[in-house]
């Protein structure tokens, strides 16, 4: 299904969007050396609540999961990349820590993920890892608007990740967003420009360009949700709901202080 939302709707997922960006920007702000995942996981719930917002992810239970979720929160250290499943694990200095986030508020769900250093190392390899997977989505919003399509985002993405040396992998990407969190199109992190659905006005798109430094293939863990990079080197993700417009794209997971 592709659901175009009319601007009131648009207008609550913007709401939903600063839910989703506050929450992850508090949790990376209390995320340090000796935190549990676990403890992360619980301080995400109740800053849901608090919000008045409802969790896309305790009731997930897609076919290539073993659901349902069961958690309020993604999270992937150093290895793990995608749907990470919260587990008992404390932080140390110079983790790579993902925190992926989704709710739904008044009917509408938006979807963001960080990637970030914790304690006060900072391995330049990872660093530059979790950089290019920001200008990556930053390229890929430049070429979103009216009248594009999804291949010219996907195009742009895989450039900037390629041209940065790292393999992609193209099973998981971005999705379209709106009443319901997975939805068409398929965003894939690499394609040809030119090609794909046509953008229009009230589409709602989570971009999400993540990268393995040294492969494309995936392994999933015995939980049966947590994704790993297959030669378990390290992992960055980076990703935010962006509102097609009139004129060009809208962030709409930008934290209070800039939506």
């Amino acid at each position: 299904m592709i659901e175009i939302l009319n601007p009131t709707e648009v207008a609550r997922a913007k709401e939903t969007g600063v839910v989703v960006a506050d929450i992850l920007q508090a949790l990376k702000r209390r995320a340090t050396v000796g935190t549990n995942l676990l403890d992360i996981d619980r301080w995400a719930k109740t800053m849901i609540v608090e919000a008045g917002a409802v969790s896309c992810y305790v009731d997930y239970a897609p076919s290539f999961g073993r659901g349902p979720f069961g958690h309020y929160i993604c999270t992937g250290v150093n290895d793990a990349v995608l749907h990470g499943l919260p587990r008992d694990y404390s932080l140390a200095d110079g983790d790579l820590l993902t925190l992926d986030l989704a709710v739904s508020k008044r009917g509408v769900a938006a979807d963001a993920a960080i990637s970030f250093i914790v304690g006060d190392s900072e391995p330049p390899e990872s660093a530059a890892m979790i950089s290019a997977t920001e200008r990556a989505l930053g390229a890929g919003i430049a070429a979103a608007g009216p009248g594009a399509r999804i291949g010219d985002i996907s195009h742009a993405i895989g450039s900037v990740l390629s041209e940065a040396g790292y393999p992609i992998n193209v099973q998981f990407g971005g999705h379209g967003i709106g009443s319901t969190m997975h939805q068409d199109p398929h965003v894939p992190n690499t394609g040809r420009p030119g090609r794909g659905y046509k953008l229009r006005p009230g589409l709602l798109l989570a971009l999400e360009p993540w990268v393995m430094a040294d492969t494309a293939e995936l392994v999933t863990d015995a939980d049966g949700w947590t994704l790993r990079s297959a030669t378990g080197c390290r992992t960055a993700h980076t990703e935010h709901t962006i509102a097609i417009t009139n004129d060009g794209a809208e962030i709409l997971t930008l934290p209070s202080g800039q939506a």
